[in-house]
């Protein structure tokens, strides 16, 4: 879902132009990943603890703090893959978007089965 808003956001959203505002100029490549970020946070967080970590014995406010770190580091991660793929590999924007994906989700995931969404061993 996220390839698929970045790639719709990047293509026919933001037409590939720079996002200008008052504060900064953004590249479209980042406008969309921040787009994209915007529908799939909290999507990620309720298919995550619903589905793919249902068993957990955390409280839903303390899964969701830790999620949100998470959430955060990985943002960061994905910006600095996207800018590094994008301006130094030149790899193509939706290429490079999926290679900083498939890096981050497997970071994402380790991280969420032993941390956010932690399965207490006792309830096992």
């Amino acid at each position: 879902m996220d390839i698929l808003i970045y790639f719709i956001s990047y293509h026919f959203i933001l037409q590939k132009q720079i996002v200008h505002t008052p504060v900064i100029s953004i590249s479209p490549y980042i406008a969309a990943f921040l787009i994209s970020f915007m529908i799939t946070f909290p999507t990620g967080f309720l298919l995550m603890r619903n589905i793919v970590f249902p068993g957990s014995s955390l409280k839903g406010r303390v899964q969701l703090f830790r999620y949100f770190m998470l959430v955060v580091i990985c943002v960061i991660l994905n910006y600095i893959f996207i800018k590094l793929f994008v301006e130094e590999f030149h790899i193509f924007p939706t290429i490079a978007k999926i290679l900083a994906t498939i890096i981050v989700i497997s970071f994402s995931y380790l991280t969420q089965r032993n941390f956010t969404f932690k399965i207490d061993q006792k309830t096992e």
